[in-house]
């Protein structure tokens, strides 16, 4: 059965998350950042930085700091064997910082189908703010593959 396209609108409960330096320094490491304004502070500041900016990215990572955030797909039916990572994007408005207190708000923003029904299309658009400024609109497309027999709930 096909994703239930009433869904398109329906939130995700909010997510607040603080961004903390040494994750920051982490991240920066970890995905070969060579520019020290991601990881020294003395660096970051005399580049006109506050604090060590957030890397491209990273809000994705920020984003998973719930306890399972796959959860939704099994809340709509979808086994989640059959999900693949289908596209991602990122849309920045303001720099975020260490120390910085972000608020995600996640919605489903589309469903459609292709190949027939055969593939289904999920996309989900997380709007990320600092005390109401929008930083960054994030989107996310999830594809779950349909077999004959075993398709997903709606």
């Amino acid at each position: 059965m096909p994703l239930d396209r009433s869904l398109i609108g329906a939130k995700s409960p909010q997510l607040v998350v603080d961004v903390e330096r040494g994750r920051l320094r982490f991240f920066a490491k970890a995905t070969g950042q060579s520019d020290p304004v991601y990881s020294d502070l003395e660096a970051a500041r005399a580049a006109g930085h506050r604090d060590l900016p957030v890397p491209p990215t990273f809000l994705f990572c920020l984003g998973m700091e719930v306890p399972n955030p796959f959860d939704y797909l099994e809340e709509l039916g979808i086994d989640p064997v059959t999900v693949l990572h289908g596209e991602q994007a990122f849309e920045y408005h303001a720099q975020a910082y260490a120390g910085d207190t972000l608020t995600y708000a996640t919605e489903i923003s589309d469903i459609y189908a292709k190949k027939g029904g055969a593939l289904e299309f999920l996309v989900r658009t997380t709007e990320v703010t600092r005390d109401g400024e929008l930083i960054a609109r994030l989107t996310a497309s999830a594809v779950i593959r349909n077999t004959p027999g075993k398709e997903n709930a709606s």
